[in-house]
């Protein structure tokens, strides 16, 4: 069972060094774990943020422990030297087009969330992102006008069979869920929804067992606060996606609390193949100083181990002692307590 590891920038390294203590601290026989370089520590080191032999290595496994990548030393690089098209290009390179952000609010930290704890308490859902169209891999262009304005441009679309494969996803999740599908589009301004609305009603007719709701995304963002009790499982394009699951990452509690996989269609020995990181971001501001949370990315690895390595027991016993810990009032620099890094990972360790 190999697996690449990736940690990349900033908090990066940190969070991902903790993620494979616990997965050290199974035991488990046959895994293989091989290190690159991504984001701004390969540019340094090779000249661009994705090389070629990180790239391949990540081919060459069966799913990638991803860390974050980011660094403000870079921005002024040229867009495709950026840390963040590491991410974008692995996505694209190896067809990662489904990305599952599960967030749920922690039995004790209700408190913590920006919402009232009686609304908090209620948030168990799952948001499905297409990762592979919309604005983020549409043509782009920042351009001068005949009266010499600048004018910036973005352009987003979706092909029908791309609308359609994450909506599979969506359905499916549902099914292994409540059975509630929440379809989050603009069809009342943009076409490209029109068509993603029109399709995700197309794949419901294979799918009669799962109540599929449509909602405008400006709406979804208020019922995230409003009533997030109301969703189960939300599947949306890549734009949208990303906003939604950072909002319920604050409705939660915190973003270093939130795992993802981003999945796509090939299968490995041991399932399917994927890349898993946590949700934020490399946050340069405070690498080295032992306040990151390390929560997301252990929770990452559990979700490759069920995803990709068809290890389900292994995985429930790291949530299960994530639960635990959090429970018990170790809490990181982001929730309010003062638990470094290496110490949550050392009480991960001791649950399990």
């Amino acid at each position: 069972m190999k697996i690449a590891v990736l940690p990349g920038d900033g908090i990066g390294q940190e969070v991902t060094r903790e993620a494979v203590r616990v997965l050290d601290a199974l035991g488990l026989p046959g895994l293989s774990l091989e290190y690159a370089d991504v984001g701004a520590t390969a540019w340094r080191a090779h000249g661009h943020p994705l090389p070629p032999a990180t790239l391949e290595i990540a081919r060459a496994s069966d799913a990638i422990l991803f860390g974050a990548v980011g660094d403000f030393d870079c921005d002024h690089l040229e867009r495709h030297l950026r840390p963040e098209q590491a991410i974008l290009g692995l996505r694209s390179e190896l067809t990662l087009f489904a990305n599952l952000r599960p967030a749920k609010t922690f039995d004790g930290l209700e408190a913590m969330s920006a919402l009232k704890p009686e609304i908090a308490r209620q948030i168990d859902m799952l948001i499905v992102r297409e990762l592979n169209g919309d604005v983020y891999f549409g043509d782009k262009a920042i351009d001068t006008l005949p009266d010499g304005r600048r004018r910036g441009w973005d352009m987003m679309s979706y092909t029908e069979d791309e609308v359609r494969r994450i909506a599979h996803v969506g359905f499916r999740a549902a099914q292994g869920r409540n059975g509630r599908l929440c379809s989050v589009d603009k069809a009342n301004v943009l076409e490209t929804s029109q068509l993603w609305r029109d399709v995700v009603i197309e794949v419901a007719a294979e799918y009669p067992d799962v109540a599929l709701e449509h909602m405008y995304v400006d709406n979804a963002a208020m019922q995230l606060v409003k009533d997030p009790g109301r969703f189960d499982v939300i599947v949306t394009g890549n734009l949208f996606g990303d906003i939604l699951s950072d909002q319920a990452s604050m409705c939660v509690g915190s973003i270093g609390l939130l795992a993802s996989a981003a999945l796509g269609d090939r299968q490995t020995d041991y399932g399917t193949f994927g890349l898993y990181e946590p949700i934020h971001g490399s946050a340069p501001d405070i690498a080295g100083q032992g306040k990151a949370n390390p929560t997301a990315t252990i929770l990452s690895a559990a979700m490759l181990l069920r995803h990709s390595l068809g290890l389900e027991r292994q995985a429930a016993r790291i949530e299960a002692a994530v639960a635990r810990i959090l429970a018990e009032g170790v809490l990181g620099w982001d929730l309010g307590g003062t638990a470094a890094t290496a110490q949550i990972g050392d009480a991960v360790i001791a649950r399990l």
